[in-house]
């Protein structure tokens, strides 16, 4: 049976996947549609599972935040290249309004025959990462231009605007803790020794040594600190006065990176 360009141009509209492909598939079903599709499904789960073990490091950080909700997802992939290839973008968007509808789980169970088929386009490796939803009386969501990073925060009052710009200091300044309260007593003890080891390698006399050690791991926790760090917008003001100036308080922060 001879395979038509219009029969060909049908299925690569349909997939997106390369006219010589196609026409393989349809010349193995005799230019049957539906058994070509099949195929070509099929061939894209043995081409990501060929794949699957190589590292999947870069990828796309996306979030989105309305009405009390906001939700990351992050889509790997092997190299930036494909990081920015239109049909992994469509698909790492797709995912994400699958779970913004219904939820983490569907997405998650939609995934592998969504990723297959980008993975036969590109041939590279993709692997659904962390799906995480935060919820607040305001929520703010922001990811960076390079589609690297990203954080969300979220505020017991306040508004969205000023939720959205604590969460872009928060993916520019990464801080670890969001008050004093929060650090633990492990952080505690790594940041002592490693200063201690550096004031003690000091040529400072002995009784000023415990006095510049307790203000080296005083300044690198308040820079740490959310609540202490000075908002980037305006640095003559900590983050902990910006929200309390607007009656707002922090509930809740995170930061995700690939």
């Amino acid at each position: 049976m001879t395979i038509t360009t219009e029969q060909v141009k049908e299925l690569r509209d349909k997939t997106g996947i390369s006219v010589m492909q196609c026409r393989k598939a349809l010349e193995e079903t005799s230019g049957d549609m539906e058994k070509a599709l099949i195929i070509l499904r099929k061939k894209g789960a043995e081409v990501a599972e060929k794949k699957s073990d190589r590292t999947a490091a870069d990828g796309i950080v996306l979030t989105k935040a309305e009405g009390g909700r906001a939700l990351t997802l992050i889509l790997n992939c092997e190299t930036d290249f494909v990081a920015k290839n239109a049909d992994f973008v469509t698909l790492a968007n797709t995912l994400l309004d699958i779970a913004w509808k219904d939820g983490a789980d569907a997405a998650r169970e939609q995934a592998p025959a969504l990723i297959n088929d980008v993975v036969l386009k590109i041939g590279e490796n993709i692997q659904l990462g962390i799906i995480e939803e935060i919820t607040g009386d305001t929520v703010g969501a922001y990811t960076h231009h390079t589609g690297k990073s990203g954080a969300v925060v979220a505020l017991a009052g306040g508004t969205p605007e000023l939720a959205k710009d604590i969460a872009m200091h928060v993916a520019a300044m990464k801080p670890q803790f969001l008050s004093a309260d929060d650090i633990d007593d492990t952080a505690k003890a790594t940041a002592m020794e490693v200063f201690k080891k550096e004031v003690d390698e000091s040529d400072k006399p002995e009784d000023m040594k415990a006095k510049i050690l307790g203000g080296k791991i005083a300044s690198y926790f308040k820079e740490q600190t959310l609540l202490d760090q000075p908002f980037f917008k305006s640095p003559d003001k900590t983050i902990g006065a910006l929200a309390k100036e607007a009656g707002a308080s922090i509930t809740k922060f995170a930061t995700y990176s690939l």
